[in-house]
């Protein structure tokens, strides 16, 4: 990956949105609500405290995540849509 996010941001593959309901629809492209998971590509290295320590990541690269809908900045690279956003904004890690 050569997108390297910076300070607590991190770097988001989302996962495609499902194709058919659990009933067995298909679902339109237009209808299709934002995916809320997704694969972290790249991590930053930490923030840094008021006092100047480092602050760790508690996420790595791999990790399947769930974040908020409307969360990160959508960003084309390579043909490939990633989001970068803030440690913070995730939620959880699956």
């Amino acid at each position: 990956m050569k997108i390297k996010p910076l300070a607590d941001r991190v770097v988001v593959k989302p996962l495609e949105a499902d194709e058919k309901t659990k009933g067995g629809l298909f679902v339109p492209d237009t209808a299709k609500e934002r995916p809320q998971q997704g694969e972290i590509v790249a991590v930053g290295p930490g923030r840094v405290s008021d006092d100047g320590k480092k602050i760790p990541m508690e996420v790595k690269v791999g990790d399947r995540i769930l974040y908020g809908k409307y969360t990160g900045t959508e960003v084309t690279y390579d043909g490939v849509e990633y989001l970068i956003m803030r440690e913070s904004d995730i939620f959880a890690i699956l």
